[in-house]
């Protein structure tokens, strides 16, 4: 007869699982002898093992004593069923991992694929950090907001960074978020910008122009997440509505004239900004 040290040394568990072996009625437990002890003999070591086995397949703990009951039918049917079980788990395991790799490299977080690519590829043309940075914030907000529409926004949005004045306009506009007071360079560079954006309303077909559908609230929303990463662009939003132009998601024409701002020009949204913001 075997003490409960002894029956856990033979099956290779500890003498804690035992007792919780005991406690989910999975082993019986064997009268104590005459010492006050619990004796067991070699049937409960055979069954601690097959115990163990099961539970270090991943069976559950709440399914071990069905299968030990079970006939041959029955328990293959049983295992069928747990090895589904478990393949699921690997799944959604896996597709945790993957998640967890794709968060180590900080842009991936709350992303799809592709507008990660998107980044890498700013990055990539040199366009500033801090454009990529409210690029990535809103299009953390879009993925939130509009998930359907990401494929077709990023598909637009590659074809908008394949264009040479939009680069050009990017790196401008790195330009302009360096100059922290109302200098010269400032002005400049507002006047550049907004030349640049006229051309590129201008010159392409009626694709390039419009239908974000961005809801204003939405729009406003993404303006100041933008703001707070970048704040001269708040300036500059200021210096271009003088120049015709006025927003940062949805950026649009306006009256530049005294006393018409805030007139705004229907149909003359950017197509999916290219400074997004």
């Amino acid at each position: 007869m075997l003490t409960i040290g002894e029956l856990a040394s033979y099956a290779g568990v500890t003498v804690r699982a035992v007792r919780h072996y005991h406690a989910k009625g999975l082993l019986p437990e064997p009268d104590r002898d005459h010492s006050g002890y619990r004796r067991y003999d070699a049937g409960a070591v055979v069954e601690l093992i097959r115990i163990r086995t099961l539970a270090e397949a991943g069976v559950p703990l709440s399914r071990v004593l069905e299968l030990l009951q079970a006939d041959e039918e029955e328990f293959a049917a049983a295992i069928t069923d747990i090895d589904k079980r478990l393949r699921a788990e690997i799944r959604q395991r896996q597709r945790h991992r993957e998640r967890i790799a794709r968060l180590a490299s900080g842009d991936s977080l709350a992303l799809p694929p592709e507008v990660v690519e998107i980044l890498d590829r700013l990055r990539a043309l040199g366009v500033d950090e801090r454009i990529v940075q409210v690029e990535r914030d809103g299009w953390i907000l879009l993925a939130a907001h509009s998930p359907e529409r990401i494929p077709e926004w990023a598909a637009r949005k590659w074809e908008q960074i394949a264009d040479p004045p939009l680069i050009d306009f990017y790196l401008t506009l790195g330009q302009a978020l360096e100059q922290v007071h109302d200098g010269p360079e400032l002005v400049e560079l507002a006047d550049e910008l907004a030349t640049y954006i006229t051309q590129m309303t201008d010159e392409q077909d009626e694709d390039y122009v419009g239908d974000t559908e961005v809801e204003p609230p939405f729009a406003k929303l993404m303006d100041t997440l933008a703001f707070d990463t970048a704040p001269p662009a708040r300036r500059l939003v200021e210096l271009l509505r003088t120049r015709g132009w006025t927003g940062w998601t949805k950026l649009e024409r306006v009256d530049p004239t005294p006393g018409a701002a805030g007139m705004r020009e229907e149909g003359t949204t950017l197509r999916r900004p290219p400074h997004r913001g």
